[in-house]
């Protein structure tokens, strides 16, 4: 391959084009980014940039000099609208067009909204820097508050904006949040830390509308007739995979770009890794997916076909009202939960998932040093039951 496009530049698109010189590629690296900003880390938006306590320049991922060093052709700001992989072209919104033999797909995903026709002023997702720049600005003491979701971005907001003398109700779908991720014991001690922080949690009564009064959110009316009074209104409620400028690309779509477990479409040239990727039916939206992915992608795309697979289970973290959270493997299908060290009613302990007696996931609350004992033996078994 001369070249090779990289088409997003969040955490994925940039551990790709690392992953893509640390590999032997020697060709011309195209680094393509809707947004303007160097490649910058999303974890901190939700906690640490909210909370004032990290800036635009603590996220990013990395310096001036390691991104020379890519030596890259870079186009930040501008927007992938087409993919020709017949033709070897990726084509931008300012219609320039590149020609390229590989691509990689790092697009990751999109906010969902509450206000599907556009956010007025005191609605807001966060997806984005510029989403956290214009939030933050809007958390001020003693501002009321409404949080949709209390999945882990909503929680974590609701965290910080309790931190920052906001009055914060959350907002949830689901008899018990994380039920989906934790299951419902896990979930429910994960959801009481709102109540230890006297933030106000109403669960299963989904959201009806936002409620506008000139041109701004003034409340949020829930589908029992309940209506919360809003100052400020943030969706948490998931994103959606950034897809649609794959349409007429031949690649096969669906809920993401779909892979093997090697991370290669439909057409060996073209791979997908991070939030847009849906490997071997799964896709997944966590930081350490995102970072661990382009290094088998990259591999495969450069060999030409799949020769390595992905393999090691999804790990994520949360922090919310001063406490972590992390959780490795999976909980679908666990027959069994043990809590094998700490009390969930201290909010400090440890809990494994376990089907058919064996292990599948690892759950902990502020008890890191045997979260990471149990995760490494989580690998283990991993590596022994999957392909390499």
């Amino acid at each position: 391959m001369r070249t090779v496009t990289v088409v997003g530049t969040s955490l994925a698109g940039l551990r790709a084009a690392q992953e893509l010189r640390a590999q032997g590629y020697d060709g011309e690296l195209v680094l393509v980014g809707e947004e303007p900003h160097r490649p910058y880390d999303r974890p901190p938006l939700s906690k640490d940039f909210l909370l004032g306590t990290t800036t635009a320049a603590g996220c990013e991922l990395a310096g001036a000099d390691e991104l020379l060093e890519l030596r890259a052709r870079w186009y930040l700001g501008t927007r992938a609208v087409r993919l020709d992989p017949g033709a070897g072209a990726v084509v931008l919104s300012d219609g320039t067009e590149i020609a390229t033999d590989g691509v990689v797909v790092a697009t990751g995903a999109v906010a969902r909204s509450v206000t599907p026709q556009g956010n007025p002023a005191g609605v807001h997702t966060l997806r984005t820097l510029d989403d956290a720049v214009v939030l933050r600005r809007d958390l001020t003491a003693g501002s009321r508050v409404v949080v949709v979701g209390a999945g882990f971005i909503g929680a974590e907001v609701a965290s910080a904006a309790a931190a920052l003398g906001c009055v914060v109700t959350v907002v949830e779908a689901a008899r018990v949040p994380l039920s989906g991720v934790l299951g419902d014991r896990i979930g429910a001690v994960a959801a009481a830390l709102h109540a230890d922080n006297a933030v106000r949690l109403l669960t299963g009564t989904p959201m009806v509308s936002v409620t506008v009064t000139g041109g701004r959110a003034t409340g949020v009316e829930l589908t029992d007739g309940t209506r919360l009074p809003a100052d400020v209104v943030v969706a948490g409620i998931g994103a959606r995979p950034a897809t649609a400028w794959l349409a007429g690309s031949g690649l096969a779509v669906d809920d993401g770009v779909r892979c093997d477990a090697g991370c290669v479409t439909t057409n060996p040239r073209v791979v997908a890794v991070g939030d847009v990727a849906r490997c071997a039916g799964t896709r997944s939206e966590h930081w350490t997916t995102a970072s661990e992915q382009p290094v088998v992608a990259v591999h495969n795309l450069l060999a030409g076909a799949t020769v390595r697979h992905h393999t090691r289970p999804g790990y994520f973290w949360s922090d919310q009202y001063g406490i972590r959270l992390q959780f490795a493997g999976t909980a679908e299908g666990h027959d069994e939960l043990e809590i094998v060290e700490g009390d969930p009613d201290e909010r400090r302990f440890v809990a494994v998932y376990r089907r058919a007696g064996t292990l599948t996931g690892v759950f902990a609350m502020d008890s890191p040093r045997p979260f990471l004992r149990l995760r490494k033996r989580l690998h283990q078994e991993a590596a022994m039951v999957q392909p390499g």
